[in-house]
């Protein structure tokens, strides 16, 4: 996870560099992030789409084989393997999801050290380099004398406030169209300003599952109408467990990540709203090439 930091970290510093903003190169990053990721996107929508269209043989061969859980196994692979699927498909997805979101939290919450990359010697007044510390760790004495003892949640950034305007080695940027991204919601509370981003993100997060259900609803339409009689009844079932599974999923994550956000610098907040946005986008853009792809397969 740390290496993965590592490299967020160093793409990140050079957008900084470019820019001088750290919101403005949150947001261009978070761009770069969902571009390379869009293979992915692609693959995971056909995965989902390919997995709704196998529900119905695939419960199928359930009810046929419920006394056999070894046919049952190979009757569910062989459907794998002729729909050129992989059953761990959507977990592989759910855990490069994690893997991002805990990479970019350490980014976020640890900026020295993944993004601006702070390790020289401080050369304090001993000359003796058996003495001498990195910035980081000379600040982090100081902030721990000041504070008698008691560690700050988030040392780097309490660096940043305190000793940025006088130490360019930890200044950062961090005021973004007048919010500060280095404040944390849970701990300013009574300050509004925290919660406009996290705010923002859950109405995004809301429109983007409103958009998905929609256009579950009308795959369902679809199917229903293209069944016959005798199996309307069993498909509509069928469509709406894939449905409910698929809608509590969806809700799964945005929870998740308010929470992560609450505890965490408004940097991630930000990130998180910025990447929400585009790949609502690219949901909706991919999902229409794939209906006309297959209007044009069944004309």
């Amino acid at each position: 996870m740390s290496f993965i930091s590592e490299i967020f970290g160093y793409l990140l510093n050079v957008l900084y560099q470019l820019f001088n903003n750290y919101g403005i190169a949150i947001i261009v990053f978070s761009v770069i992030l969902r571009i390379i990721l869009i293979p992915i996107t692609i693959k995971q929508q056909i995965s989902l789409k390919k997995s709704t269209k196998i529900q119905a043989e695939m419960n199928e061969i359930q009810k046929k084989y419920k006394n056999n859980p070894e046919k049952m196994n190979q009757e569910a692979m062989n459907l794998y393997k002729r729909e050129k699927m992989s059953p761990f498909s959507g977990c592989l997805s759910s855990i490069l999801q994690i893997i991002i979101i805990l990479s970019v939290f350490w980014l976020v919450s640890q900026p020295l050290t993944y993004m601006k990359k702070i390790n020289e010697p401080y050369n304090a007044e001993s000359t003796d380099e058996s003495e001498q510390v990195s910035v980081i760790d000379y600040y982090k004495n100081e902030i721990q004398k000041n504070n008698e003892g008691q560690r700050a949640s988030y040392m780097e950034i309490e660096i940043i406030n305190r000793y940025g305007s006088t130490d360019e080695r930890v200044n950062l940027n961090m005021d973004f169209l007048g919010l500060d991204l280095s404040k944390v919601p849970g701990n300013n509370l009574s300050d509004w300003t925290v919660y406009i981003i996290p705010v923002l993100y859950v109405i995004s997060s809301t429109i983007s599952i409103r958009l998905s259900t929609g256009v579950g609803k009308k795959k369902k339409d679809k199917n229903l109408l293209t069944s016959g009689e005798e199996k309307t009844e069993e498909v509509n079932n069928e469509l709406e467990a894939v449905e409910s599974m698929n809608k509590n999923m969806s809700y799964m994550m945005p929870i998740m990540s308010v929470f992560i956000a609450f505890i965490a610098p408004l940097g991630l907040a930000l990130y998180w709203l910025v990447s929400n946005i585009l790949m609502t986008l690219e949901r909706i853009i991919i999902n229409k090439i794939m209906e006309h792809r297959e209007e044009k397969e069944n004309a």
